[in-house]
């Protein structure tokens, strides 16, 4: 069950703003070749978005969903690093988008995510945490960066 609503959450948000958004506005600008040089960060967007949805599945018992959000606070792969590493698999996976489109309305929807996901972070997740998970939260959010990682120095 858990497995399924990971499916769908992961299906209804990221797949929509790092998948249907993007190609709705490559295709605006159809027509244009494909750079190839835009499939690795897309790629490693994925990679990375694939990675944390599993952490959030097996280490947080939850879904990347308001709705559904992580039981545990999960600070293990990825987390150990940065605490937003699926936003930036987001923001890697747009950016892939906008180079292979070569499309300046792919780059600006991305830093309106950036700008977007950044809010978000500070206004409501990290209060969110800290109300869920207190003592735990402080103590990863001393730890640990926010958005860039930190290969040393970790838990």
């Amino acid at each position: 069950m858990l497995f399924l609503r990971a499916l769908l959450s992961f299906l209804l948000l990221p797949g929509l703003v790092a998948f249907m958004v993007p190609a709705w506005i490559a295709w605006l600008v159809r027509g244009r070749v494909l750079h190839l040089v835009g499939v690795p960060p897309f790629a490693a967007g994925v990679a990375l978005l694939l990675w944390c949805v599993r952490e959030f599945s097996v280490a947080g018992k939850g879904t990347l969903a308001p709705w559904d959000p992580p039981r545990r606070l999960v600070v293990v792969g990825l987390y150990r690093y940065m605490r937003n590493p699926m936003y930036v698999g987001v923001l890697t996976l747009v950016l892939g988008w906008s180079i292979a489109a070569g499309s300046s309305r792919l780059a600006w929807y991305c830093a309106a995510l950036a700008v977007g996901f950044h809010l978000r972070v500070i206004l409501y997740e990290e209060p969110r945490l800290a109300e869920l998970f207190g003592e735990e939260t402080a103590r990863y959010r001393a730890a640990v960066p926010r958005w860039l990682p930190r290969f040393w120095n970790h838990r």
